[in-house]
């Protein structure tokens, strides 16, 4: 493995041996999650903030460096790495052939000897020729070891339904990562999340899933100043109040996030007052924000655009049973997407993922408005 990882990062310009040196000289980057960031707003796309935060940790850390297909040349099928071939080079922006399985093992190979790769699928959909990698080899190493060896790798790029993809590519994998001892699972959903929360990915020792979503690239959302401080870093595990209710809670990851959102703003001109919670991190769940929420509002409606059964959603259920079902006064409602393949046809995809008709509905049973189910 030790040959590959040195195959693959090269001899000349910062090679393997330069960037192993260098990062056995660094310490752990410093964490800025616990401050409080506040600021004048100004808006920048899910797009540039992750290209930012790719560009940021790699001038602070020379073990980090970013491989996959297209990465370099094309500067990433979405653009997220527009610009850092020019200025990391080749040996740091790795173009890679289509191999997902080759290349995903070479990156966990190099997390073992101490870098930090950050791994792009050009979807999750094509993570599954590399499962093998990504479960046995990152996610169990550190236990398998006794705690000797750590994996801080980054396994990121869109996740679940775009538009007009079809079956094999519209998947969401949430649930599936989610239920591995060993990784941690992100999902960003606004620019100041993808931003804070890539930074601390590539930070942590360990291996996290980083789940975009394509839709969302393209969509430019409010960061504050210190947002945007090279510094800024988001703290794993913890959810985000998008807005605060006292009559139902909503929970939501990803591209839902802005659908509960719409949802909450409907629901207010009938006299329902919706929390909204954005769960960020998926693993580890912040329970303590969802049954803390329950507790005020005694109703909650999830949402996500995941398979509804064993799901997100489910999880979620199930700590609000264990831990506050004595606070709840109506039956949980499940939004998730449908448990079919999805369609090609427009018509038909429209109908297999969750929309904000879905989730005004369900709330409205939650309160007991009369609403039949769809």
């Amino acid at each position: 493995m030790l040959r590959l990882v040195r195959q693959s990062l090269g001899c000349g310009g910062i090679g393997f041996s330069i960037l192993w040196k260098a990062g056995k000289r660094l310490g752990p980057a410093a964490s800025a999650a616990e401050r409080h960031y506040s600021g004048a707003a100004k808006e920048i796309t899910v797009r540039d903030a992750l290209n930012s935060a790719l560009d940021e940790e790699m001038a602070a850390d020379p073990k980090v460096f970013l491989m996959g297909e297209e990465v370099g040349e094309y500067q990433g099928a979405y653009k997220i790495s527009r610009g850092l071939l020019e200025k990391y080079g080749p040996d740091r922006i790795r173009d890679t052939p289509i191999t997902e399985a080759g290349f995903t093992g070479i990156g966990v190979g190099a997390a073992y000897y101490g870098l930090k790769p950050v791994v792009e699928f050009m979807t999750f959909n094509f993570a599954m020729q590399a499962i093998d990698h990504i479960i046995n080899s990152a996610a169990k190493s550190n236990y398998m070891s006794a705690g000797q060896i750590t994996v801080p790798i980054v396994f990121r790029g869109p996740n679940g339904a775009a538009a007009g993809v079809a079956a094999q590519h519209s998947h969401c994998f949430a649930a599936w990562y989610a239920s591995c001892p060993g990784l941690k699972v992100l999902a960003p959903y606004s620019s100041e999340d993808a931003r804070g929360l890539l930074k601390a990915a590539i930070r942590d020792p360990d291996p996290v899933v980083f789940l975009e979503n394509e839709l969302l690239y393209g969509e430019s959302f409010p960061v504050s100043a210190d947002a945007l401080d090279s510094n800024f870093c988001l703290p794993i595990g913890k959810a985000k109040i998008e807005r605060e209710g006292k009559n139902v809670t909503i929970t939501a990851f990803s591209k839902m996030v802005g659908y509960a959102l719409e949802a909450a703003e409907i629901l207010s001109k009938d006299g329902i007052s919706a929390e909204v919670i954005n769960l960020r991190s998926i693993r580890p769940l912040d329970r303590d924000a969802i049954t803390s929420s329950v507790k005020k509002t005694s109703r909650l409606v999830t949402v996500e655009e995941g398979f509804p059964q064993h799901g997100i959603g489910a999880e979620i259920c199930t700590v609000v049973n264990e831990e506050c079902f004595d606070y709840l006064d109506a039956p949980v409602e499940r939004i998730a997407g449908a448990d079919v393949p999805m369609a090609y046809a427009a018509n038909l995809e429209r109908m297999s993922v969750p929309q904000v008709d879905d989730i005004v509905r369900a709330a409205k049973r939650a309160c007991y408005r009369s609403v039949p189910v769809a």
